[in-house]
């Protein structure tokens, strides 16, 4: 039966692949990639810096068609060119149900899309501002985290499919948990969210599915067996023994 979801699952064509020792492919997770199957709601990639996960996420924003530096399909600047070719080498599988919106956020490059935003509302072209779609203020009249939220409340709109690089980066914990107020709101609009995250307050969307990256691959795991989760409940429930144990002196 054919799905309604908007993406169904993202397959690396490894017979394209010259080369597995070369970057990206190097990487561990995409030694590893075969398929990546999604929630038609909510899916996570979880892992340490350097595991992959943004690659990867990058690499499935550009093969939909938006700009490797963030933002929607109008967003055609680039300020460094960086991302890599993975993208070329990814198999989206859609389902009957088509995107009305579409929109990659990542954290490191969010300024340079509010500056492209104005940028473009300055110019002379007789063609609809941008900026006041992502609220009254402009996004770089807010802090960091308010435009994030700002971006979330009146930018995305139902039937969308959002791709967010640890969203939480600027977000404090009363934010994050805003945010993901807001995510449920759109995912029972009939959005869908591809989320590389830290944040173990994001993870603990509700029936979310959650990808380990690693050197080993791509593993689901569930909340709660997450590092991310284990070490922040330990760590809250016995604070000071913590604290004595990574302040001793012989930590080592």
């Amino acid at each position: 039966m054919p799905s309604d979801q908007l993406l169904i699952d993202v397959r690396l064509e490894r017979e394209r692949v010259s080369s597995f020792d070369e970057y990206p492919f190097a990487l561990g997770v995409i030694q590893h990639l075969h398929e990546i199957r999604l929630h038609p709601g909510v899916t996570f990639l979880i892992g340490e810096n350097g595991s992959g996960k943004s690659t990867l996420l990058e690499a499935i924003a550009v093969a939909w068609g938006l700009n490797a530096e963030g933002g929607s399909r109008s967003h055609r600047f680039d300020t460094r060119r960086s991302h890599s070719i993975l993208h070329e080498y990814l198999r989206l599988s859609r389902g009957v149900r088509r995107a009305r919106d579409a929109y990659f956020l990542r954290a490191e490059s969010y300024f340079n899309v509010a500056t492209e935003i104005e940028r473009l509302d300055e110019d002379d072209s007789p063609a609809a501002r941008i900026g006041p779609a992502y609220g009254p203020r402009a996004l770089h009249e807010q802090s960091h985290g308010e435009s994030f939220l700002s971006l979330l409340i009146n930018r995305f709109r139902p039937n969308g499919l959002y791709l967010l690089d640890e969203p939480e980066a600027a977000l404090s914990p009363n934010r994050q948990m805003a945010a993901m107020s807001r995510i449920y709101d759109l995912v029972l609009q009939g959005s869908q969210f591809i989320i590389a995250t830290h944040s173990p307050i994001l993870m603990a969307f509700p029936d979310a599915l959650i990808y380990q990256l690693d050197e080993d691959g791509i593993a689901e795991v569930k909340y709660t067996d997450t590092e991310h989760y284990v070490i922040t409940k330990s760590f809250l429930n016995d604070h000071e023994r913590m604290l004595s144990i990574l302040l001793s002196d012989d930590r080592q």
